[in-house]
Protein backbone atom coordinates (compact mmCIF):
# COMPACT_ATOMS: atom_id res chain seq x y z
CA UNK A 1 0.00 0.00 0.00
CA UNK A 2 0.89 3.59 -0.31
CA UNK A 3 0.39 6.83 1.07
CA UNK A 4 -0.81 9.58 -0.75
CA UNK A 5 -0.44 13.17 0.75
CA UNK A 6 -1.92 16.36 -0.15
CA UNK A 7 0.07 19.72 0.21
CA UNK A 8 -1.40 23.00 0.90
CA UNK A 9 -5.17 22.26 0.20
CA UNK A 10 -7.07 24.11 3.14
CA UNK A 11 -7.67 28.38 2.03
CA UNK A 12 -7.35 29.58 5.73
CA UNK A 13 -3.73 27.63 5.88
CA UNK A 14 -3.11 29.58 2.81
CA UNK A 15 -3.89 32.57 4.24
CA UNK A 16 -2.24 31.79 7.33
CA UNK A 17 1.05 30.91 5.67
CA UNK A 18 0.59 33.90 3.23
CA UNK A 19 0.84 31.49 0.06
CA UNK A 20 -1.01 32.02 -3.09
CA UNK A 21 -3.18 29.17 -3.68
CA UNK A 22 -2.19 25.94 -5.87
CA UNK A 23 -3.50 25.59 -8.95
CA UNK A 24 -3.22 21.73 -8.76
CA UNK A 25 -2.96 19.45 -6.20
CA UNK A 26 0.47 19.58 -4.76
CA UNK A 27 1.30 15.59 -4.04
CA UNK A 28 3.94 14.07 -2.01
CA UNK A 29 4.16 10.12 -0.43
CA UNK A 30 5.10 8.54 2.64
CA UNK A 31 6.28 5.01 2.73
CA UNK A 32 3.98 2.05 4.44
CA UNK A 33 6.87 1.99 7.63
CA UNK A 34 5.64 5.97 8.32
CA UNK A 35 2.23 4.70 9.51
CA UNK A 36 1.78 4.76 13.34
CA UNK A 37 -1.34 2.20 13.84
CA UNK A 38 -3.69 1.29 17.11
CA UNK A 39 -2.52 4.90 18.80
CA UNK A 40 1.04 3.25 19.60
CA UNK A 41 3.37 6.25 20.59
CA UNK A 42 5.29 8.55 18.39
CA UNK A 43 8.75 8.79 19.80
CA UNK A 44 10.41 12.29 18.69
CA UNK A 45 13.40 11.74 16.60
CA UNK A 46 17.17 12.81 17.42
CA UNK A 47 17.70 14.34 13.72
CA UNK A 48 15.11 17.38 14.31
CA UNK A 49 14.47 19.96 16.54
CA UNK A 50 11.30 20.88 15.55
CA UNK A 51 8.63 18.33 15.13
CA UNK A 52 5.00 19.90 13.78
CA UNK A 53 1.43 18.58 13.83
CA UNK A 54 -0.71 18.41 11.07
CA UNK A 55 -4.03 16.65 11.29
CA UNK A 56 -5.78 15.57 8.15
CA UNK A 57 -8.81 13.79 6.70
CA UNK A 58 -7.69 10.29 4.99
CA UNK A 59 -9.32 8.72 2.46
CA UNK A 60 -9.20 4.46 2.75
CA UNK A 61 -9.39 3.55 -1.56
CA UNK A 62 -11.60 0.69 -1.34
CA UNK A 63 -10.83 -0.68 -5.14
CA UNK A 64 -8.26 -0.78 -8.02
CA UNK A 65 -8.67 2.42 -10.29
CA UNK A 66 -7.11 4.52 -12.84
CA UNK A 67 -7.51 7.46 -15.03
CA UNK A 68 -10.64 8.31 -12.89
CA UNK A 69 -13.27 10.67 -13.63
CA UNK A 70 -14.22 13.29 -10.77
CA UNK A 71 -17.87 12.19 -11.25
CA UNK A 72 -17.01 8.53 -10.25
CA UNK A 73 -14.20 9.24 -7.34
CA UNK A 74 -16.87 8.32 -4.63
CA UNK A 75 -16.80 4.71 -5.86
CA UNK A 76 -13.44 4.47 -5.03
CA UNK A 77 -13.36 5.17 -1.17
CA UNK A 78 -15.95 3.95 1.41
CA UNK A 79 -14.41 5.10 5.07
CA UNK A 80 -12.57 8.07 6.69
CA UNK A 81 -10.40 8.39 9.29
CA UNK A 82 -7.86 11.54 10.61
CA UNK A 83 -4.54 11.41 10.17
CA UNK A 84 -1.26 13.64 11.60
CA UNK A 85 0.98 14.55 8.85
CA UNK A 86 3.82 14.65 11.27
CA UNK A 87 6.51 16.67 9.74
CA UNK A 88 10.40 17.96 10.70
CA UNK A 89 9.81 21.46 9.84
CA UNK A 90 13.43 22.68 10.39
CA UNK A 91 14.50 20.07 7.85
CA UNK A 92 11.57 21.43 5.54
CA UNK A 93 12.45 24.63 5.44
CA UNK A 94 16.25 23.87 4.88
CA UNK A 95 15.36 21.51 2.00
CA UNK A 96 12.83 23.99 0.56
CA UNK A 97 15.62 26.85 0.40
CA UNK A 98 18.17 24.41 -1.71
CA UNK A 99 15.10 22.88 -3.67
CA UNK A 100 15.95 19.57 -2.55
CA UNK A 101 12.64 16.82 -2.07
CA UNK A 102 11.22 16.89 0.93
CA UNK A 103 11.43 13.00 2.01
CA UNK A 104 13.48 13.30 5.16
CA UNK A 105 11.41 15.75 6.46
CA UNK A 106 7.80 14.45 5.83
CA UNK A 107 8.33 10.55 4.87
CA UNK A 108 10.16 9.18 7.98
CA UNK A 109 8.90 6.02 10.22
CA UNK A 110 6.07 7.05 12.37
CA UNK A 111 4.97 10.10 10.75
CA UNK A 112 1.67 8.86 9.58
CA UNK A 113 -0.34 8.39 12.40
CA UNK A 114 -4.01 7.29 11.48
CA UNK A 115 -6.85 6.59 13.73
CA UNK A 116 -10.10 4.22 13.43
CA UNK A 117 -11.54 4.09 10.14
CA UNK A 118 -15.58 4.90 9.98
CA UNK A 119 -18.11 4.84 6.84
CA UNK A 120 -18.91 7.19 4.60
CA UNK A 121 -22.23 6.27 5.32
CA UNK A 122 -21.91 7.76 8.94
CA UNK A 123 -21.22 11.00 8.01
CA UNK A 124 -23.30 13.50 7.42
CA UNK A 125 -22.30 15.59 4.67
CA UNK A 126 -18.61 15.30 3.58
CA UNK A 127 -18.45 18.52 1.59
CA UNK A 128 -19.30 20.00 5.05
CA UNK A 129 -17.58 17.81 7.48
CA UNK A 130 -15.97 19.45 10.96
CA UNK A 131 -12.97 17.71 12.52
CA UNK A 132 -10.71 19.16 15.04
CA UNK A 133 -7.68 18.24 16.64
CA UNK A 134 -6.80 18.68 20.37
CA UNK A 135 -3.63 18.40 22.45
CA UNK A 136 -3.76 17.43 25.95
CA UNK A 137 -7.24 18.80 26.20
CA UNK A 138 -6.91 21.91 24.48
CA UNK A 139 -7.94 22.73 20.30
CA UNK A 140 -4.99 23.60 18.71
CA UNK A 141 -6.57 22.95 14.88
CA UNK A 142 -10.82 23.09 13.72
CA UNK A 143 -11.21 22.22 10.12
CA UNK A 144 -14.47 22.34 8.04
CA UNK A 145 -14.30 20.29 4.22
CA UNK A 146 -15.75 23.02 2.96
CA UNK A 147 -12.66 25.28 3.55
CA UNK A 148 -10.52 22.89 0.84
CA UNK A 149 -9.03 23.78 -2.51
CA UNK A 150 -9.80 20.62 -4.11
CA UNK A 151 -12.02 18.47 -2.45
CA UNK A 152 -11.86 14.43 -2.40
CA UNK A 153 -13.56 13.80 -5.45
CA UNK A 154 -10.91 16.16 -7.41
CA UNK A 155 -7.85 14.71 -5.58
CA UNK A 156 -8.94 11.03 -5.95
CA UNK A 157 -9.22 11.84 -10.43
CA UNK A 158 -5.81 13.82 -10.48
CA UNK A 159 -4.12 11.06 -8.10
CA UNK A 160 -5.38 8.34 -10.59
CA UNK A 161 -3.87 10.13 -13.43
CA UNK A 162 -0.31 9.36 -12.24
CA UNK A 163 -0.45 6.42 -9.62
CA UNK A 164 -2.76 3.32 -10.01
CA UNK A 165 -5.32 3.54 -6.87
CA UNK A 166 -5.19 0.40 -4.83
CA UNK A 167 -7.86 -1.46 -2.58
CA UNK A 168 -5.88 -0.28 1.17
CA UNK A 169 -4.21 2.90 -0.14
CA UNK A 170 -4.32 6.01 2.33
CA UNK A 171 -4.74 9.35 0.55
CA UNK A 172 -3.83 11.98 3.11
CA UNK A 173 -6.05 15.21 2.35
CA UNK A 174 -4.43 18.27 3.65
CA UNK A 175 -4.02 20.39 7.03
CA UNK A 176 -6.62 23.66 8.32
CA UNK A 177 -4.64 26.32 9.85
CA UNK A 178 -3.40 26.09 13.56
CA UNK A 179 0.04 24.00 13.10
CA UNK A 180 2.39 23.77 16.11
CA UNK A 181 5.25 21.99 17.46
CA UNK A 182 5.04 18.77 19.67
CA UNK A 183 6.26 17.73 22.76
CA UNK A 184 7.36 14.98 25.04
CA UNK A 185 4.54 13.63 26.94
CA UNK A 186 1.60 15.87 24.77
CA UNK A 187 -1.68 13.34 23.87
CA UNK A 188 -3.11 14.34 20.64
CA UNK A 189 -6.83 13.34 20.06
CA UNK A 190 -8.39 14.08 16.91
CA UNK A 191 -12.37 14.24 16.28
CA UNK A 192 -14.18 14.22 13.12
CA UNK A 193 -17.33 15.53 14.45
CA UNK A 194 -17.48 14.99 17.78
CA UNK A 195 -16.32 11.10 17.80
CA UNK A 196 -12.87 10.70 18.31
CA UNK A 197 -11.12 8.80 16.19
CA UNK A 198 -7.18 9.19 16.86
CA UNK A 199 -5.59 9.39 20.58
CA UNK A 200 -1.71 8.83 21.40
CA UNK A 201 1.06 10.31 22.89
CA UNK A 202 4.30 11.51 22.12
CA UNK A 203 7.44 10.01 23.85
Amino acid sequence: MKIICIGLNYRKHAAELNWALPEKPLLFLKPDSSILKNNKPFFLPDFSKMIQYEVEVVLKISKLGKGIDPEFAYRYFDEVSLGIDITARDLQQSLRKIGDPWEICKSFDGSAPVGKFIPVESIRDLKNMDFRLEINNKIVQQGNTSDMIFGFDEIISYVSRFFTLKTGDLIFTGTPPGVGNLYRNDNLVAYIENEPLLDFHIK
